[in-house]
């Protein structure tokens, strides 16, 4: 039985364990900071959430459930680490299942010129579990337009 082209590893670009975003903002790294950590404002970019920006902190995102990656819809977070306006890391599961995505998503923001270098990377996806390598291909194209176009029109907004 072929595999469906979606789940051939070899059809996979770069690290099959994660995504990383690598992305140009024209806004100053404060700016940007505030966008990654003021909770309404993650909600218009992201998600509705309850974060609060405390290591220990645990919060959940909701958005719409993916039947073919077993995704409920719920993401259980924590902030792991974060270092004011440079360095936000996160956990990231998915909350309805034991056996479902672990893994950690980490924003840092290097000032450039008049605005900020901003680096994603989300890692922990196991590339011998379909559902995760299919979970892994969709947030690769989530993170890289829709997200990242959501957060450049917040930061528009923004004085």
């Amino acid at each position: 039985m072929t595999e469906h082209p979606i789940f051939d590893d070899n059809a996979v670009e770069g690290d099959p364990t994660a995504v990383h975003v690598d992305e140009f903002l024209p806004h100053p790294p404060a700016k940007v900071w505030r966008a990654l950590t003021d909770p309404e404002l993650i909600a218009r970019w992201l998600m509705p959430n309850d974060f609060k920006l405390e290591v220990g902190h645990r919060y959940t995102m909701r958005t719409m459930p993916i039947p073919a990656t077993r995704f409920g819809g719920v993401i259980a977070c924590a902030v792991l680490e974060f270092e004011v306006g440079k360095l936000l890391r996160i956990s990231w599961a998915d909350a309805g299942r034991e056996d479902g995505l672990d893994s950690t998503v980490t924003w840092r923001l290097e000032p450039e010129g008049r605005g900020t270098r901003l680096f994603l990377d989300h890692e922990g996806f196991d590339p011998g579990d379909p559902s995760q390598r299919l979970a892994r291909r969709i947030m690769g194209g989530g993170w890289k337009s829709h997200v990242l176009r959501g957060l450049e029109a917040a930061l528009a907004g923004l004085p």
